[in-house]
């Protein structure tokens, strides 16, 4: 039998394709995975030795990543705001810069009277999860066309302790009844030009491309949730959306068409605007 270290070590070599710092990385994570151990457990015990069972199903796990298959469809889970999502290969991957979403409803909202919430695509639900469990008196929608992604959601949700959510089936504001009305309306939708590169590089490769790709521009999808949020918010509701880095200028132009003032763009970690947010005039 083989101990850790030297698994590890044999592992490395097997993920060359990833930048030299990552490599290291993600066999660990790959490796607690399969032992089903804390990664720190790895490193107090590196004399270890694993069953030769246990070591083939780690290799084929890392053949799948050396292969270019996302880490987190491989381990089934992604961490967002230091919660753990499970993913699929019928959700995106929760990604840092949506977290911007969550600090901004966070700051919105100093009232300790709950309020009505709606997330549009939420897909494995983190952004309507991570705010139920942050403000457990609201009173949170969340759609999304995909049943699939609507399971994965429901499974987040029951784990994560926030099974009060209302989750519904169908196409941006399709399912909603007649005459509801919301205080925030949130969204990560689709805003990749259909005909970009980068669909066909990295982990998009593997990512639903219905959730990513949106006509010509990448608009499509957030014109039609700007134009259409004013009938579904309460006035003096927000509306808030995340896009691309270089759709900033534009999307705030449809904010404006469609009615919102105090429009304004937030700028994510890597100092990119990434999110819009505008409020529906009282």
């Amino acid at each position: 039998m083989s101990t850790l270290s030297t698994v590890l070590q044999n592992a490395a070599q097997l993920l060359l394709e990833l930048p030299e710092d990552e490599r290291m990385m993600e066999a660990r994570l790959l490796l607690s995975h399969t032992l089903q151990r804390d990664p720190s457990w790895l490193y107090a015990w590196p004399e270890h030795e694993i069953g030769k069972q246990q070591e083939q199903v780690y290799f084929d796990l890392l053949e799948r990543r050396a292969a270019g298959e996302p880490i987190a469809y491989i381990m089934g889970e992604q961490e967002f705001w230091s919660l753990p999502f499970r993913v699929t290969p019928d959700t995106l991957i929760p990604r840092p810069e949506t977290e911007l979403i969550i600090e901004m409803v966070l700051q919105l909202v100093k009232s300790a009277h709950p309020i009505s919430l709606l997330d549009l695509g939420t897909g494995s639900g983190i952004i309507a999860i991570t705010l139920a469990n942050e403000c457990p008196s609201w009173i949170i929608t969340a759609s999304d066309r995909s049943q699939n992604a609507l399971a994965v959601a429901r499974t987040n949700a029951n784990q994560l302790s926030a099974s009060h959510i209302n989750f519904i089936q169908g196409d941006w504001f399709e399912p909603l009844e007649k005459g509801s009305k919301f205080h925030i309306i949130t969204s990560n939708p689709p805003y990749v030009a259909e005909d970009d590169p980068h669909l066909q590089q990295g982990d998009l490769r593997y990512e639903p491309v219905s959730a990513l790709s949106s006509g010509r521009a990448g608009l499509q999808d957030l014109a039609q949730i700007i134009s259409q949020a004013p009938l579904w918010l309460h006035l003096g509701g927000w509306l808030l959306v995340e896009h691309g880095m270089e759709q900033a200028a534009e999307v705030r132009k449809i904010f404006q068409q469609a009615g919102f003032c105090k429009i304004s763009s937030k700028i994510d970690q890597a100092d990119l605007e990434r999110m819009t947010m505008g409020c529906l005039n009282p």
